[in-house]
């Protein structure tokens, strides 16, 4: 018999989760989910454990990233986990030529110029919206004092200019599975009083259709990931700018994956694990 274990974290509901253990079950697997942090889980027991809700690591990023490295058969590997754990990584793909929404990455304690019109700051390290703010052209003082507070906890800040179309196209999360678009679904961000929403508070709509250009893109964005191989499952954000799609994120750690707005989505991603577990 073939198990699979589902890595969670405490406190967190994934709607993903059963439907994801039935398609697995359809083919012979057993899936249960598991707690990272849980000492008693044996990890080697399992073919295969897959990274899925594992939201809290940013609170303790070096004890998951310790994880990682000891746990056999992880889905996506270590290496990718601690690469993707830093949104540094942008500025990996922007040296390979992908085309990434322009960002401006600023160490703890260092200067920053602050680009005309709005911007958003946040956290290189950080899940969901934590610490992300939209600031005005007129208040250039809380960019410096938000990059400031980011700094202050001892993490890299993030400027980036707000794109426009977010807020009337909103962004397109484009989930891949062992290498191959499997779906996509269009989420409109909230901004309030500066604020960006988590992006579970979105409003998402399912859309099957990914353009040549977006797909162009998302190809040049995974061949310069760092592995030898297609990771099992990425999710990659996009905006619209104005000469093309622009890489907001390519998530390899924990993204949701919206496998109820796509038929077919589950067990697409059920055979993609059964690859790496051996079946």
């Amino acid at each position: 018999m073939i198990r699979v274990a589902l890595a969670t974290a405490e406190g967190f509901d994934d709607p993903d989760q059963p439907i994801l253990i039935d398609a697995l079950a359809q083919l012979g697997i057993t899936a249960e989910a598991a707690r990272w942090r849980d000492p008693e889980v044996d990890w080697d027991a399992f073919d295969a454990t897959v990274v899925r809700t594992t939201w809290d690591y940013t609170s303790d990023l070096a004890a998951f990233l310790a994880w990682t490295r000891l746990v056999p058969r992880l889905v996506n590997p270590a290496s990718v986990v601690a690469w993707n754990s830093d949104k540094r990584y942008l500025a990996d793909l922007a040296g390979s030529g992908v085309p990434i929404v322009p960002t401006m990455f600023v160490e703890p304690g260092a200067a920053v110029e602050v680009p005309d019109g709005d911007v958003v700051v946040k956290p290189s390290i950080g899940a969901g919206s934590r610490l992300a703010a939209r600031f005005t052209q007129g208040q250039r003082d809380d960019v410096l004092a938000h990059v400031a507070r980011i700094g202050s906890l001892g993490l890299t800040a993030m400027v980036q200019p707000f794109i426009a179309s977010v807020a009337s196209e909103g962004e397109t999360d484009v989930i891949v599975l062992d290498g191959e678009v499997s779906h996509a679904v269009r989420k409109r961000v909230q901004v309030s009083g500066g604020t960006i929403a988590h992006p579970s508070g979105a409003e998402t709509s399912a859309s099957d259709v990914v353009t040549a250009e977006q797909r162009a893109v998302i190809a040049m964005a995974l061949r310069n990931i760092p592995v030898t191989s297609p990771p099992c499952y990425a999710r990659v954000d996009l905006f619209q700018g104005t000469e093309g799609p622009l890489v907001n994120e390519v998530e390899l750690i924990e993204p949701f994956l919206f496998l109820s707005t796509s038929s077919g989505a589950p067990e697409r991603f059920a055979r993609a694990i059964a690859r790496r577990a051996g079946r």
